[in-house]
């Protein structure tokens, strides 16, 4: 992944704009603590004079200028070889982990996510002034809802690019009460003890490494009396997700050896193993298992490509198949399985249940 940027006097992790009168839609976010720095333009914004983008990391890495005048807007490419400071990010060199939830999109996902997200907030029974972290938070699929519901809400995620999206999604709604940064689940060590009356981990936590780790940092920072909420996808579960994950595995080479799969979090064996020699009583823990639906205002095999070009796990199976020249059976299998799971009665919508372990600590 190439990735270019332009030197910036702007501290590492925060925000800035650039030109005149630029609004504050227009930020830069540091790559690397050197400062240098990548734009990643959200949307346009009309009454802007003059800013400066990176035209999405995550699609065509195409650096451009743009000039907005009243509804008008005007691109000019700038010449990369006269760009100073240009660098290449070597994913080979970062955590694994990181370096798959890095490699997509997960936003484009994420948007299929929020109903759903939104109705398992409004069951927390959360009240305003509750202090709460978001683990593996991506752009804010919970945290968003739960700091709407007066909360303080900290986010953290692997992904920089979740994290610097959530943080702009926080910004346009103006919930000063929540706030997004990197993190690393099996190592909070940036957090304090005993810090969060709600930890929320829906669907990220259980894709950290070290899951033992995991769950000791999980009860470290949460205060006693406090609660720990999981999400965690179903091995075998004939709904979506685990189905994607079977079907994408069976494409991909095979793990490195010692690699613990994350949809151990969805066997209740081995989450009470993980609290239990983490401090929590086995009685503390229970499970109930729940739906979250994936909705969206189109067609299923849509919502495969969405997958295939945004989704990591997917996308380093297709790179996979392509390689061993299956990929179109790969593409056929999803399509398949999208396609008979889907409950829209519009055939140019999809509206997907997926059956998911939910988890709950007292601490």
């Amino acid at each position: 992944m190439i990735v270019f940027g332009i030197r910036f006097t702007a501290a590492h992790g925060q925000y800035a704009t650039v030109g005149a009168n630029a609004p504050s839609k227009y930020f830069f976010y540091a790559l690397a603590e050197d400062t240098m720095v990548a734009a990643i333009r959200e949307k346009w914004i009309p009454e802007a004079s003059r800013g400066i983008y990176f035209c999405s990391a995550f699609e065509n890495h195409l650096f451009g200028r743009v000039t907005c005048q009243g509804n008008s807007v005007t691109q000019n490419q700038i010449d990369k070889s006269r760009i100073m400071n240009v660098t290449t990010v070597n994913q080979s060199m970062m955590n694994p982990n990181k370096a798959l939830w890095e490699k997509g999109d997960f936003t484009r996902l994420a948007q299929t996510m929020r109903k759903s997200g939104e109705e398992l907030v409004s069951k927390l029974g959360i009240t305003p002034g509750l202090d709460i972290l978001d683990l593996g938070c991506g752009d804010g699929t919970t945290a968003i809802p739960a700091a709407r519901l007066g909360a303080n809400v900290l986010g953290v995620d692997i992904a920089r690019n979740l994290v610097f999206a959530g943080n702009i999604r926080a910004q346009e709604e103006g919930l000063s009460n929540c706030t997004f940064q990197e993190g690393d689940a099996a190592d909070l060590s940036g957090l304090e003890d005993h810090s969060f009356d709600l930890l929320v981990t829906i669907f990220g936590a259980m894709f950290a490494s070290r899951p033992y780790d995991v769950a000791r940092e999980m009860v470290r920072v949460t205060r006693q009396g406090g609660r720990i909420v999981m999400g965690n996808w179903i091995p075998g579960d004939p709904t979506l997700v685990a189905q994607i994950l079977k079907i994408s595995s069976a494409h991909t080479p095979p793990p490195p050896e010692g690699f613990i799969s994350p949809m151990l979090w969805g066997v209740e064996e081995h989450v009470i193993d993980r609290f239990t020699k983490a401090g929590i009583p086995a009685v503390n823990v229970s499970f109930q298992k729940e739906t979250f639906t994936f909705e969206a205002t189109y067609a299923p095999a849509e919502f495969v490509q969405k997958f295939k070009n945004f989704y990591g796990p997917t996308m380093n199976a297709f790179e996979a198949a392509e390689k061993n020249g299956k990929a179109a059976e790969l593409q056929g299998e999803l399509e398949a399985l999208f396609v008979a799971q889907n409950q829209s009665s519009h055939p140019d919508h999809t509206s997907i249940p997926a059956t998911y372990l939910k988890v709950t600590v007292l601490r």
